[in-house]
């Protein structure tokens, strides 16, 4: 019966979020208690486990969400980002310029949350075509997709963070597979797949009344070396903690390495640099540059509540033992883990929308697989990141956001968007099950 009540949790969870359009954190957390009364726990038990769960999954990534929002800001108002594509563009000239774009979306979307990436460099995009004389999808689409990839595949982002968490994988592996396979999956999903629309079907008319971003003159940005390394800052830190972990294991600075490279700390360090890289350094007050940084929660505080509701879902499964349960279903079983668990939050993607809510629900499903199975808990996390990206459509806002954007119809849209990210997800499995192999 567990797993019955679990489907029945679900089901609630489609018709509260698609029919009855509740938002997601009412929605996981009325899900969450309910499951848990289903299960046995007593409403009051049901309350102290999605409590529990919520300020459990919170506390650890509340400074995670919280300093990749200011982070993002700060370089977002200092003109950091509009600084590093241009530098990119002009490098790699004309006829390179969709390469230029794409690594421009890749290092900005390791500091930006997607939908700041998009509004960031969607006006660059259109500004790149003209210049270039390409249609606008051309670059666009390119750019899209690294934005979405490596907001699904790499920490610090919320998602993969979060989900690393429930599967407690250590973030600086799960960073460095989460790169190695967003390249391949950023390379197929943009650039190569866009050859195959016809010129004049990448060509869409400029919305303009939906823009009207701040360019930034040339002696308002910072300069190119320090924008992209304030940008990797936290990356660079993450990244060093995971190569001393895996080449020097006994080393004297392993202490100092799990420190800074705390994903907390090293963002925490990318903030401070940015406040002077971004802000102080570019003649900015202090009140200005904090006004930046109080900006930045109010688009990170919904993405904090509806992960903290992920949270207690999953420890409302934990607490009322359907780990073990799942755990002891999956003894003996010839299906892989890692595509069972991308299948279960790709299901979820499609008819829920949010990937966000998909990976959480997703990985509080399968987490007990990681015991069971002594799969790879990174392995894990980025297969789940994979589901959670397919076939995005009309029931998510990313569908809208890129959508409206590029002023698209629905249906081009969707052999656009859809298709795209699916293969991002197709591509982000297969990358995962190779890994697996040398594992």
């Amino acid at each position: 019966m567990p797993i019955v009540y679990i489907c029945i949790g679900v089901a609630l969870l489609l018709l509260f979020m698609v029919v009855f359009k509740l938002n997601a954190f009412i929605s996981l957390i009325i899900v969450g208690l309910l499951v848990g009364i289903m299960e046995g726990m007593s409403p009051t038990e049901a309350m102290t486990s999605v409590t529990n769960g919520l300020g459990g999954t919170l506390g650890s990534l509340a400074l995670v969400i919280g300093f990749g929002g200011m982070l993002g800001k700060l370089m977002a108002d200092s003109g950091g980002a509009q600084r590093i594509a241009t530098t990119l563009i002009h490098a790699f000239g004309k006829k390179r310029v969709q390469l230029a774009a794409v690594l421009t979306a890749f290092i900005v979307g390791i500091a930006l949350f997607f939908e700041t990436g998009v509004v960031v460099l969607i006006p660059l995009v259109f500004t790149i075509a003209a210049e270039a004389g390409v249609p606008i999808l051309y670059i666009g689409m390119p750019v899209i997709a690294a934005l979405i990839t490596m907001h699904g595949f790499v920490p610090p982002h919320p998602g993969p963070t979060a989900v690393a968490e429930i599967f407690h994988a250590n973030l600086g592996k799960t960073l460095l597979y989460g790169v190695i396979i967003a390249i391949p999956a950023v390379i197929i999903g943009g650039p190569l797949y866009t050859k195959l629309f016809k010129k004049e079907s990448l060509e869409v008319d400029i919305p303009k009344q939906l823009f009207n971003p701040k360019h930034f003159e040339e002696d308002e940005m910072p300069g190119f070396g320090i924008s992209i390394f304030t940008a990797l800052v936290p990356v660079i830190l993450i990244a060093f903690q995971a190569v001393v972990e895996i080449a020097m294991p006994h080393s004297a600075i392993l202490p100092a390495a799990k420190f800074l490279g705390n994903p907390g700390v090293a963002l925490l360090i990318s903030v401070i640099i940015a406040i002077f890289t971004f802000g102080l350094n570019r003649g900015k007050k202090m009140s200005e540059v904090m006004q930046s940084i109080t900006d930045s929660v109010s688009g990170i505080a919904m993405i904090l509540l509806i992960i903290g509701a992920g949270g207690a879902f999953k420890q409302v499964l934990v607490d009322s033992h359907v780990d073990k349960y799942i755990a002891d279903l999956m003894e003996g079983s010839t299906i892989s883990p890692l595509i069972l668990t991308w299948l279960i939050a790709a299901i979820l993607r499609v008819v829920l929308g949010s990937a966000t809510v998909a990976g959480l629900t997703a990985a509080g499903i399968a987490a007990p697989l990681v015991g069971a199975t002594h799969v790879s808990p990174e392995l894990m996390v980025l297969a789940t990141g994979a589901g959670s990206m397919t076939f995005s459509h009309v029931n998510d806002a990313g569908f809208w956001i890129y959508k409206e954007y590029f002023n698209l119809s629905i249906g081009k849209t969707i052999k656009t968007w859809s298709v795209m990210v699916t293969i991002i997800s197709l591509i982000g499995l297969a990358g995962v099950l190779i890994i697996n192999l040398f594992l």
